[in-house]
């Protein structure tokens, strides 16, 4: 049903509501929560409809082969690792990929043979259940503040930040060119622009926008993509210059 259809029809619907019972509904309608679940909702469709239009421009692993150092730690990995984006594929994705022989859970440890074990997944992105987490009960209210995320990625703290907060501004700092220009496309398609920006650069030089920070988030930023001596740096100059990290 469009917007004037839906109006008319809860106008007719109020209209016709007897003459005693008219004061408690309209009372209900000022003050209800009932109408939050639906609002709720449609954030996670929009959130959901921004993983499915960024799977469509990334490869399966939901990697660059601009993110050299991310994929060297990983073939450097002891067992075999894959990286499993959380944000684009929640458990029952993996289920239908693995199924569709698109994605395994186990590695053969002797090819030919029975002896399987279970592949280790990694991601660089909160979930869509986690995002909500952080959002609604771990941080408080954002009405006013400015968020900056560092390692942006493909923009889901961002993206889940304008959806499910208030904050007045969400940055993103993201090194990596192509994961920035992903990135703009999604604001510009989905009209983010008035409270998201992103800023293709390295934190460290970023001091003045983490002190006008109110949070900080970091997601597992520094340990794939930078070796441990930049590693120090970046944190370093992240928690120096922000008033609170997450």
């Amino acid at each position: 049903m469009e917007l004037e259809a839906a109006r008319r029809a809860v106008l007719s619907a109020v209209r016709g509501t007897c003459a005693a019972a008219l004061p408690r509904l309209l009372h209900w309608m000022r003050n209800t929560n009932d109408f939050d679940e639906l609002v709720v909702s449609n954030n996670d469709v929009v959130l959901k409809n921004i993983a499915e239009d960024l799977r469509n421009h990334l490869p399966i692993e939901a990697m660059f082969n601009s993110e050299h150092q991310a994929i060297q730690k990983i073939h450097q990995h002891p067992l075999p690792m894959i990286h499993v984006d959380a944000f684009l594929y929640d458990d029952d994705f993996v289920d239908s990929l693995c199924e569709e022989g698109k994605m395994s859970r186990s590695y053969c440890t002797e090819c030919g043979s029975y002896k399987t074990s279970s592949l280790e997944f990694i991601s660089h992105s909160f979930s869509l259940m986690e995002l909500k987490f952080l959002y609604q009960h771990v941080l408080p209210d954002l009405t006013g503040k400015v968020v900056v995320d560092v390692g942006s990625r493909l923009g889901a703290v961002l993206f889940a930040g304008y959806l499910y907060s208030s904050a007045s501004q969400l940055y993103g700092v993201e090194m990596n060119a192509d994961f920035c220009q992903l990135q703009e496309m999604m604001i510009t398609k989905y009209q983010f622009i008035d409270r998201i920006k992103v800023v293709h650069a390295d934190i460290c030089t970023q001091a003045s926008l983490l002190q006008k920070a109110d949070v900080v988030v970091m997601n597992n930023v520094f340990e794939y993509f930078l070796d441990r001596q930049e590693q120090a740096r970046q944190i370093y100059s992240s928690a120096n210059g922000s008033k609170r990290c997450s």
